[in-house]
């Protein structure tokens, strides 16, 4: 036969404090750069200078799927740090 719980036993569901939301699960920067297909370095060194969101956990960078999908849509529509027609001729890439 089962027993009953105690009387003082308190329900965890009430205990929560705040409320449970679910979130997006983090990748580290090996995932990330892999589906970027860029360096870990390189998207370590973009997270720092503020290029592409991300976030410290400890001395780790974090990076939200959702953020590199928004990150690359910028990119293609040229947003984000894309190049200026100027560029081309720094480069060294006009056709004249």
């Amino acid at each position: 036969m089962a027993r009953p719980f105690p009387r003082n036993y308190k329900d965890p569901t009430n205990l929560v404090r705040f409320p449970v939301t679910e979130f997006e699960p983090l990748l580290d920067s090996t995932e990330a750069a892999a589906l970027l297909r860029v360096h870990p370095k390189t998207l370590k060194k973009m997270a720092r200078r503020g290029e592409i969101q991300a976030c410290r956990v400890r001395r780790f960078w974090r990076f939200r799927a959702s953020d590199l999908n928004e990150w690359l849509w910028h990119q293609d529509r040229g947003g984000y740090g894309s190049r200026t027609p100027g560029d081309d001729v720094l480069l060294g890439l006009s056709s004249k």
